[in-house]
C-alpha cells in the first residue's frame, strides 16, 4: 500500500516515516500543502495522513480541494488541534478519521489499517481466500492453517491483491505499492515477487491477465 505523509514537523515526520516503512508501506513524505497537492495530482495513493497546520497551504484547505475533485482516497487527520469544533469541521470537510498528537503509534497503525479495510470494502480484520489467510495487524500468513513466511515486498504485492479479489492490478500499480519516490525500481520486481508468492502460497492464487496485470480470482 502506498501512503502520502503530509507533515511539516521534521522530527515527527521522520519517526512516522520510519514506522510506516517498517510496516512495509511505501511512503512519500511532503512538508507543505502545495507539495501535497502536487503529489496528489501526480500519484495515486491508498491513504493520506494529513497534518492540519501546514505552511503554504493549510491541511483543511487541501482536504476540501481533494474532496471537491471527488477523490475517495481515505484521509486520516493527525493534528494537535484538539477542540471538538475543529474535529467536527475536519470530519464534515471529508476526513475519514482523526488521531491527536502526540499519538500512540500502535493506535495510528490500527486506524490506518481500519481505513484501508473500509476502502477495500471489507469489515473483517483478517483476509481469507481459497485457504490463504493474512492478518494485516500482525503480518501473519497461513495456508490451510500452516504458517508461511513472506518477505516485506512479497507482502506488499499480496495484500492489495487479496484485499480485492477479482480486481486486476497492473504491474505499474503494484510497483506503486512497493516503492516510494526515492526507491530504485527493478524492471522485473513484480514478476519476481509474484513467482515467490505462487511458490509459497500455491500456483493458482495469483493469475496473470495477459497484457493487463495480475489478479486473485473470486471464489
Amino acid at each position: 500500500m502506498r501512503l502520502l505523509l503530509v507533515e511539516d514537523d521534521v522530527m515527527i515526520g521522520e519517526s512516522v516515516l520510519d514506522l510506516l516503512r517498517a510496516e512495509q508501506y511505501a511512503v512519500d513524505w511532503v512538508k507543505d500543502g502545495e507539495m501535497a497537492e502536487t503529489a496528489l495530482r501526480a500519484q495515486a495513493y491508498d491513504l493520506v495522513l494529513l497534518d492540519l497546520g501546514l505552511p503554504r497551504r493549510d491541511g483543511m484547505s487541501l482536504l476540501r480541494w481533494l474532496r471537491a475533485r471527488k477523490e475517495r482516497i481515505p484521509v486520516l487527520i493527525a493534528t494537535a488541534r484538539d477542540s471538538v469544533q475543529q474535529r467536527v469541521e475536519g470530519l464534515d470537510a471529508g476526513a475519514d478519521d482523526y488521531v491527536l498528537k502526540p499519538y500512540d503509534l500502535d493506535e495510528l497503525l490500527a486506524r490506518i489499517r481500519a481505513l484501508l479495510r473500509r476502502a477495500a470494502g471489507r469489515a473483517e480484520p483478517v483476509y481469507e481466500h481459497k485457504g490463504v489467510s493474512i492478518n494485516p495487524a500482525t503480518r501473519e500468513v497461513t495456508v490451510r492453517g500452516k504458517p508461511v513466511v513472506l518477505s516485506g515486498r512479497e507482502w506488499a504485492v499480496l495484500e492489495p491483491l487479496l484485499a480485492r479479489p477479482g480486481m486486476v492490478l497492473s504491474r505499474a500499480q503494484l510497483e506503486e505499492k512497493l516503492y516510494g519516490w526515492k526507491d530504485e525500481i527493478s524492471s522485473d520486481a513484480v514478476e519476481v515477487y509474484v513467482h515467490g508468492l505462487r511458490r509459497k502460497l500455491g500456483s493458482e492464487l495469483i493469475r496473470n491477465v495477459r497484457g493487463v496485470g495480475y489478479m486473485v480470482p473470486r471464489d
